[in-house]
Order: C-alpha cells, then structure tokens, then sequence
C-alpha cells in the first residue's frame, strides 16, 4: 500500500469546506497534541490548554472525517516504518499546501540525506558508539535533515533511538508540529521548540507552552 498517496487521497476527498493547507494543519496539530499530551501524567495548565485546542480544531468536522484522519496518522506511522523520508514535507507539498502565498517550501528529502552523508557522515562514523550524537537544528522546517541524520547513524550501525539527541527549534508551527510527530513516531530523543531562534534560543526556562517533547524524551514509548 501506499501509504503517502492514501493520505494525500483523503486530504484531497476532504478539500471543499476546507482548503488542503488548513486540513492539513489541522490533522498536524491534533496529532502532535495527542502524541505529547498522551505523554503528560500531571494534567496541568497547560496540557488542558492543549486538550481545548484539539477539541476546538475536531469540532470542525464530522465523525467520518475524524476517522479519516485517526486512520491518515496510522498511515504516517507505517510509512515512516517503510523508509526514512521527509513523510510530511512531501504530503505537504503534493496535496498542494506549499505555495507563494503560504511561503512554505519543504526541501526534496534526496537533498537532505546527501547533505546528511557529506556534512556529518564522517563525523558520524567517528563516534565511538557510547557517545551520544547531540545535533541543535535552529530552523527544522519539517524535520528532513534530523531524520536524514538518523539514516546515516543506522547506515553506520548506530542506533539513533538510543544516541541520537536532537534540540529543534522554528518559528513556524506547522514546522514545529511535523518535526515532532515525525521524531516521535521513529523513536528520537528530541525537544522541539517554537520561536525565533535568532531572538530566543531555546534553552533552560523556555517557554512550556512552546516546547514539545518526543515521547522516548520522555521516557516513554509509543
């Protein structure tokens, strides 16, 4: 099955009321929710701030197209168990979100990898496998190069869930939301922050209502 068509086909069946690009990130962002706030034992301000903007954002559509998008996140997940790929940058792109006017443009994941294999392939290969691989991405977009990295560290035979530890951080939050679900789902320690990393860089008392964090960050499995 192709999974990443049979997401794109259901954005599309779904398009009309609303465009692609708002679908879309309405699907993103109560899927990142429902991937940290499954993750949260102490029900706090925050976490219930988070639980009112899924239930807002689900008010908008039907019980049929809800299900659509529980069964697209089941179609994400086993995409990313196929292969490494920028999944979201391309569904992004394909199903027409990626435009002039939103200016969101995700990088071909080709480009990524190899620039994965040139700048820190070496580097890679150097690491003594009971190092922890840490790598601080100031402008993630969706999350291609951390998981090109992550290819390269399992082409060498290291496993990237257990040393590999990213810091994310975007001004966008569709940008923010398709890095952490994508880290999520294959298994990577990383904190993805929201915010202008050239004003705020992310660091010790940041924000938490802008920070999300995987759940093997947290200790957890999903």
């Amino acid at each position: 099955m192709d999974f990443e068509k049979f997401i794109i086909d259901n954005i599309t069946s779904m398009s009309g009321k609303y465009t692609p690009y708002r679908i879309f990130t309405d699907w993103i962002t109560m899927l990142a929710i429902s991937i940290q706030n499954s993750c949260k034992m102490i029900h706090d301000k925050i976490y219930k701030e988070r639980e009112e903007t899924y239930r807002i954002i689900a008010s908008r559509y039907n019980g049929e197209e809800l299900k659509a998008m529980a069964n697209m996140a089941g179609a994400l997940s086993m995409a990313l168990e196929e292969r490494f790929a920028d999944i979201l940058g391309d569904i992004f792109m394909k199903s027409g979100c990626g435009s002039k006017n939103t200016g969101q443009f995700f990088t071909p994941y080709h480009l990524s990898y190899l620039t994965a294999k040139l700048v820190y392939g070496e580097e890679i290969c150097r690491c003594s496998h009971s190092e922890i691989y840490e790598v601080n991405e100031p402008s993630c977009g969706g999350g291609g190069m951390m998981i090109a990295i992550a290819q390269v560290m399992k082409e060498n035979n290291i496993d990237y869930q257990k040393k590999l530890h990213i810091i994310a951080q975007d001004l966008d939050w569709n940008g923010v939301y398709m890095t952490y679900i994508q880290l999520s789902l294959l298994g990577i320690r990383a904190t993805v922050a929201q915010g202008d990393t050239l004003k705020e860089t992310y660091r010790k008392g940041y924000d938490e209502r802008n920070v999300l964090r995987t759940p093997a960050e947290m200790g957890m499995l999903i």
